[in-house]
């Protein structure tokens, strides 16, 4: 068992990107091939909802997922270092998670669906990241270090508790905490009521992504001028006078390349207490873009005085 593991939520550990890099990487490739499961044969929902994976106690899993047999669960075990495939009908499989390319995890895993009666097939290109390779022929991502990827896992249950709590003072329609293996973040999205303008020349995703107005908070391990993890938010459409907006705490900043209000992870992590802070950072953040977007807040917020 991952040394990693505490009874006491506040006790975070770090997750410096440069030492998890390559893994991360990997991690990433593999959560996209099992997450275009749920793409293909789930129903489809509000905002791509049908697709994300959600945390649980010992890692990443899948909602359930119909298929003519019956139904089955996906689950990433970053415990005992396994990806689970358990089927309504009482059947299962393993695959451990080790060092190995990405394509011969696509390929074990391909098959380990194919031996439970589960024919599908996926779009074998990934999404939202540069110069993607087809997974089976990804032979550059294959670095699995079981100690980052326990560590990013403990980061996402504090992470997915405290957002559950943020979530709870809205009335409004609201996401799921949920991970969306494309970007490969953890998010919760809040909804004004009202459609947002069209966005000329957007993709099929981003149109769906953004037909509402949104407020969207989540964390996210890093990448670009953002060198490390982050807590973010961000509203959408963007009203004006946003990247003016006091925030707190007074360490969380807004980045004009994202047009996303930043807090890095290492800040949460070094303060007195994680939880409020993020509560603090979310809470802010949501009332600067509610406020400057003219959001009914009360009909939209719960009283938690």
């Amino acid at each position: 068992m991952s040394k990693l593991v505490s009874a006491d939520i506040d006790v975070l550990p770090a997750l410096p990107l440069k030492e998890w890099q390559d893994t991360y990487d990997t991690l990433h490739m593999w959560t996209q091939i099992v997450g275009k499961i749920p793409l293909t044969l789930n129903p489809k929902l509000n905002h791509w909802w049908e697709v994300a994976l959600y945390v649980n106690a010992r890692g990443l899993e899948t909602r359930l997922i119909p298929h003519r047999a019956g139904t089955f669960q996906i689950r990433f075990d970053f415990l005992n270092h396994e990806l689970a495939i358990d089927t309504s009908a009482d059947q299962s499989v393993r695959i451990p998670l080790r060092p190995e390319p990405v394509a011969e995890f696509y390929r074990d895993f391909m098959a380990a669906l194919e031996s439970l009666g589960i024919d599908v097939k996926i779009y074998s290109r990934p999404v939202e990241v540069p110069d993607p390779i087809r997974f089976e022929e990804d032979y550059r991502h294959r670095s699995y270090d079981p100690e980052y990827a326990s560590r990013f896992w403990r980061i996402l249950l504090f992470a997915e508790t405290v957002m559950e709590e943020f979530r709870s003072r809205f009335l409004g329609k609201c996401s799921p905490v949920h991970f969306f293996w494309g970007s490969f973040d953890l998010a919760v999205t809040r909804f004004s009521g009202r459609r947002a303008p069209e966005r000329p020349g957007a993709d099929p995703i981003t149109r769906e992504a953004y037909s509402h107005e949104v407020i969207s908070a989540g964390f996210w391990p890093g990448g670009g001028n953002i060198d490390g993890p982050a807590f973010y938010s961000y509203t959408a459409p963007e009203p004006e006078h946003l990247p003016e907006a006091a925030v707190r705490p007074g360490e969380a900043f807004y980045d004009s390349g994202l047009h996303e209000f930043i807090l890095m992870y290492d800040e949460i992590r070094r303060s007195r207490s994680p939880r409020d802070t993020l509560l603090e950072f979310l809470q802010s953040t949501y009332e600067a873009g509610a406020n400057l977007a003219h959001w009914d807040r009360a009909a939209l917020e719960r009283d938690i005085s």
